[in-house]
């Protein structure tokens, strides 16, 4: 029982930070139909520059990592409008394939400031052990499985009730009908970016305070596909349920079974759904009449 608890509260912290990079993905793809191989080197940047600000300027926590979302939402901008948008019109697989150079890019660029070395992260959530009916977890992972909940329920009343979030809905759902009602689909586009951006800067600061500033936190990017593609590419409850289903089955076939199954797991579970509902559990299929 110790062990499954244990497992579950690891998971659901995995899952979270899943649910977070998710979100970004489904952003991008819901508003302008691009897939962002670049998300897992956005975390990476997040994290990095978190960890100069409150580490290498001395900044107080709450100023640091203002500013580093604040310098992450300028970058999603950046990249949208210099990157993204003279590619409007043009196939989508020259679009995929500058989104992967981007992701080089960026982690060429990381490297060059920073170093490939791992660095020590300074804790700002405490990592005192708690004790749960029996079993001891750290208190970071708790923080920050509460941490990702309430941001995710944050976006989600944005979407649901601010002009902005509609305004996003309706891009998502018709740009040509959104346009005709006066709503700036480059503007929806650029605030797409910067949230995806945000929210990538949100989960790499949470797993730099648990395993530290290194080039391992990009790997996460990679990770997400299988979460997105179970939820849905343009659901964002999908993200949430794929990214705590993903996190959940990857801390109990790891602990359980081990074997390194728990890093293969998610793409079985990736090529099942595709073979099975390609367009996810919550992904709303399309169907084209010629």
């Amino acid at each position: 029982m110790n062990l499954f608890l244990q497992l579950t509260i690891s998971g659901m912290t995995n899952g979270a930070v899943y649910a977070l990079v998710a979100l970004g993905f489904v952003l991008i793809y819901k508003s302008s139909d691009v897939i962002n191989f670049a998300q897992g080197e956005l975390l990476l940047v997040g994290a990095y520059l978190a960890f100069f600000f409150v580490a290498q300027l001395g900044l107080a926590w709450p100023i640091g990592v203002l500013l580093a979302l604040l310098v992450a939402a300028g970058l999603g901008i950046l990249i949208e409008r210099l990157v993204l948008e003279p590619l409007i019109g043009e196939p989508i697989i020259s679009v995929i394939m500058v989104t992967i150079g981007l992701s080089s890019l960026l982690r060429a660029i990381v490297n060059g400031i920073w170093t490939p070395r791992p660095r020590l992260f300074p804790s700002f959530i405490p990592s005192t052990d708690v004790h749960i009916l029996g079993a001891v977890v750290s208190a970071d992972r708790l923080w920050a499985i509460a941490l990702s909940f309430a941001l995710l329920a944050l976006f989600t009343l944005f979407f649901r009730r601010s002009s902005e979030g509609i305004a996003m809905r309706a891009v998502a759902d018709d740009q040509q009908a959104a346009l005709s009602m006066g709503i700036s689909v480059k503007r929806v586009f650029a605030i797409a970016w910067s949230i995806a951006a945000v929210t990538a800067t949100v989960g790499g600061i949470m797993l730099a305070n648990i395993i530290g500033v290194s080039g391992d936190i990009s790997r996460i990017g990679l990770r997400v596909f299988p979460v997105v593609i179970l939820g849905g590419l343009d659901s964002i409850p999908g993200a949430i349920i794929g990214g705590m289903v993903i996190g959940l089955l990857e801390a109990w076939t790891g602990g359980y079974v081990g074997q390194g199954l728990n890093q293969v797991l998610p793409f079985v579970v990736l090529v099942l759904i595709l073979m099975v509902r390609p367009y996810g559990l919550f992904g709303q299929e399309i169907i084209e009449r010629v």
